[in-house]
């Protein structure tokens, strides 16, 4: 086996691969990059059985075809260090030992059987639909989030996607908040739904915001397939039926607060640094146009006041929030304004974007409230 590639786009494509390699495998070969030369162009797999990625990268120079596994860690780290320049691969097929030349320099380390690498699973009576990148990234960086990471509640760990003929929805939640994020500029002809891991999807995030155009989905009951420029990636869905999301968000919020986003954001990290450690709890005062921000930690005898303007329709109340919470849904949405409605103390505040860059784009997000001591 003989190939000749560019070091930046190999370590670029092996960079994007590497997400899908965990640190600590029980099966070796999980360490490995799969790689298979075909006539014109180099196939790389890297999988931890759950998920399955591959980049097809075209060649200029290629020999005798054939497959092997190279060990990830070393490959990535050696190819960081090289400029953009030709390197040159040989792979001795008896001994599975891998020469790199590149430059002035030759480097070898030892290859493993490529028969061992586990398969992606093919996919059978699978349903498909076509997603423009922008989309999905703007959705999984909207709500990936605000999923749980409770192991004994699986289907809360992912992100719930439901596709209907009029919209595609995408909702997270780990109990404490929830984010419903959806977009009526997407149809599709049969109504389906699915929950999809967070790490496949981290992967989605980071590959697709450098590119554009659609991507392609194949879905079944247990797997979905991503297929967009050179990369196919294959992950097990989770199973289960997600939790009613519609149910828990109230509908009736008479209480309306309008604020600056980046204004209520930067109060409320300043107020946090002095809220109690295990509840994060931060207290609003509403009346009039005055919101008045107060946090304390009675057992340090520490304590936050801060006044900000607001537009506020609707009876004096308090009410408390977890401020981790509250920045993170700050931090993930793009309008200058927020709106917050309220019903009571005790029902949780919905969070919207008062202005929309995007008509067809709906983003709802709701966080719990946390009990005030009086």
């Amino acid at each position: 086996m003989r190939f000749i590639v560019s070091s930046s786009l190999l370590s670029k494509n092996l960079t994007a691969l590497s997400g899908v390699l965990n640190t600590s495998n029980t099966l070796p070969i999980l360490d490995d990059f799969l790689f298979e030369l075909k006539e014109d162009a180099l196939m790389i797999t890297a999988s931890d059985l759950e998920t399955t990625m591959k980049v097809s990268i075209p060649l200029d120079k290629a020999e005798d075809p054939g497959a092997v596994t190279i060990p990830a860690k070393i490959l990535i780290d050696t190819l960081k260090t090289f400029s953009d320049i030709p390197v040159q691969f040989t792979i001795n097929k008896e001994t599975l030992g891998v020469e790199i030349s590149a430059g002035d320099g030759k480097y070898k380390l030892s290859g493993h059987k490529s028969d061992e690498f586990p398969q992606a699973p093919e996919l059978e009576e699978t349903v498909s639909v076509s997603i423009e990148s922008e989309l999905l990234v703007n959705a999984i960086n909207k709500t990936l989030f605000a999923a749980g990471n409770d192991e004994l509640r699986p289907v809360m760990s992912g992100v719930f996607l439901e596709l209907t003929p009029d919209d595609i929805t995408f909702v997270a939640t780990d109990a404490h908040k929830l984010v419903r994020y959806r977009r009526t500029d997407f149809s599709t002809s049969e109504s389906a739904s699915f929950i999809m891991p967070r790490k496949p999807l981290n992967q989605l995030k980071n590959i697709l915001s450098a590119s554009e155009g659609a991507v392609s989905i194949d879905y079944n009951q247990t797997n979905a397939e991503f297929n967009f420029e050179n990369v196919k990636m294959t992950c097990r869905l989770i199973d289960g039926k997600y939790p009613n999301y519609e149910a828990v968000i109230p509908t009736d919020n008479p209480h309306k607060l309008t604020i600056d986003r980046v204004s209520l954001l930067n109060s409320i990290r300043r107020v946090a640094i002095f809220a109690n450690q295990s509840t994060h709890q931060v207290r609003f005062k509403l009346s009039g146009k005055e919101l008045m921000l107060a946090a304390e930690d009675i057992d340090f005898s520490n304590e936050a006041k801060e006044r900000l303007t607001c537009s506020y329709e609707g009876e004096d109340m308090e009410i408390g929030f977890n401020s981790r919470f509250l920045q993170e849904m700050l931090n993930n949405i793009d309008s200058e304004e927020i709106r917050i409605e309220m019903s009571a103390p005790n029902r949780a505040g919905i969070l919207h974007p008062v202005t929309k860059e995007n008509e067809a784009e709906d983003v709802l997000m709701l966080v719990m409230p946390v009990m005030l001591n009086q």
